[in-house]
């Protein structure tokens, strides 16, 4: 199956949801969305929003950037998610990926991680890598990796205290792992 975007599916309530190769008109939406769930503490490493270059380097240079909407990107008030999808490591290692994800609240719970997550690794395997890896999963963050377990990842590894919380606590960090061969 050849992943071609944009691609046009159905979250598990019916509602539609376009999936797009992000560009020049997506980066203010996704900063957005990106200022929220980096306050919200509990998936991405930054304790502070990154300023603008930082946040282009995150998200954008050097990787492939798809974005979703709900309905479309014409009509969606703001961004439903997204992920990045990139080289791990460069040179001789550079057929592991890595990716990240984001599903805003309102769309949590909804399917719509499930069809960002198939879609990044149909598209992986479309872009030639071998394999994925998650190198910073949040341990507390339960439906993050109870969606990757159902789409094949397995926990290779524990990060004992990896993780500062908000409350100043730590948590520990999980890298998933799955091959596709």
């Amino acid at each position: 199956m050849s992943v071609i975007f944009p691609i046009y599916a159905k979250l598990k309530d019916g509602s539609p949801v376009q999936l797009v190769l992000a560009g020049e008109r997506d980066i203010e939406p996704l900063r957005a969305l990106y200022r929220m769930i980096v306050e919200e503490g509990t998936s991405y490493p930054h304790d502070r929003f990154p300023d603008h270059g930082d946040f282009l380097d995150y998200w954008f240079r050097g990787k492939t950037t798809v974005a979703a909407y709900v309905p479309d990107r014409d009509r969606a008030s703001s961004m439903a998610g997204a992920f990045y999808l990139k080289a791990n490591w460069p040179g001789r290692a550079r057929q592991v990926a890595n990716a990240g994800f984001i599903v805003a609240p309102e769309w949590r719970q909804k399917g719509l991680g499930w069809l960002l997550g198939a879609t990044m690794l149909e598209y992986a395997r479309q872009l030639g890598y071998r394999s994925v890896i998650f190198n910073l999963v949040f341990s507390e963050n339960v439906w993050a990796r109870r969606l990757w377990e159902r789409l094949g990842f397995k926990e290779l590894a524990v990060l004992p205290g990896a993780v500062r919380k908000n409350d100043g606590t730590y948590q520990d960090a999980v890298i998933m792992f799955q091959s596709l061969l």
